[in-house]
């Protein structure tokens, strides 16, 4: 198990064999995302948003932002 130490500032230094595993580097970001009541997973935050792009595929249909509005409001006004 790799372990690291917390500064005064609230800094770790992140193990090599973990930089190595994640693929960080020095600049890079990482999010802490919590998966159960004080337990996080790091997820590396080394792609720009544009790799995002169309990971689900072609959407299907065109929605305008006021189709997107109507909907939101819809879907909020039923859970009331």
């Amino acid at each position: 198990m790799t372990t690291a130490t917390v500064t005064s500032k609230g800094q770790i230094t992140i193990p090599v064999e973990v930089r190595d595993a994640l693929r960080v580097e020095a600049g890079d970001r990482i999010e802490f995302v919590e998966v159960a009541a004080g337990r996080f997973e790091l997820i590396p935050a080394t792609q720009p948003v544009t790799a995002l792009k169309e990971m689900f595929g072609k959407a299907r249909k065109v929605v305008s932002v006021e189709e997107m509005n109507q909907a939101i409001a819809k879907r909020g006004a039923a859970a009331r």
